[in-house]
């Protein structure tokens, strides 16, 4: 891929919860084993979703499914010596925060930018679908705490419509950039460029 900076060069690799699609680029098969894409990168990876996800702590999801133990064994166990294991928040750098955002996942986050008034905000699996702002009371299959879920997305559209940040799903087509505005008991959208 041609204007993508070196594995080596990245320095930063956020996971804003542990599920296969956002956490498989952290590693890279090697021989027989596993070992971070990214090799001077910090990991940041939420306490709450490192734990919940670790087949040891079997008591906190009994019902956990063998490729969940897979996906930690080769995305999230080799990059923990290189992890920032954070909760509640944590500051990237002036511009950048990670805040907690659970429902989808325990941990689940969000990521914030704020460079003098313009906002903007990542919200990773919050929402998956435009529906879900509209009715923020739909959850995706996928959602480990239904409840959670739906006051986080509620939570987090109600600042963003309140505020004016720019919200940024990670599954919406195109460039998924788009305002919300509150309507009725959910929320508008305006798709943005």
């Amino acid at each position: 891929m041609t204007g993508w900076p070196p594995p080596e060069d990245v320095d930063v690799v956020v996971n804003t919860h542990v599920h296969y699609d956002h956490v498989g680029w952290n590693t890279r098969r090697d021989g027989d084993g596993w070992v971070p894409t990214f090799p001077n990168a910090q990991y940041l990876i939420p306490r709450a979703d490192k734990e919940y996800f670790d087949p040891r702590n079997h008591s906190l999801a009994p019902e956990r499914r063998e490729g969940n133990r897979l996906m930690y064994a080769d995305s999230i166990a080799p990059v923990l010596s290189r992890a920032t294991l954070w909760e509640a928040s944590h500051r990237i750098d002036a511009n950048l925060t990670l805040e907690s955002a659970p429902g989808h996942t325990p941990g689940s986050s969000l990521l914030r930018l704020q460079s003098g008034t313009d906002r903007a905000v990542f919200v990773g699996d919050l929402v998956h679908s435009p529906v879900q702002m509209v009715a923020p009371e739909h959850n995706s299959c996928f959602c480990e705490d239904p409840a959670d879920a739906v006051a986080t997305r509620r939570r987090v559209l109600g600042r963003a419509a309140d505020l004016g940040e720019l919200v940024i799903p990670a599954h919406f087509a195109g460039s998924g950039v788009m305002e919300a505005s509150r309507y009725g008991e959910g929320f508008a959208v305006t798709r943005r460029s």
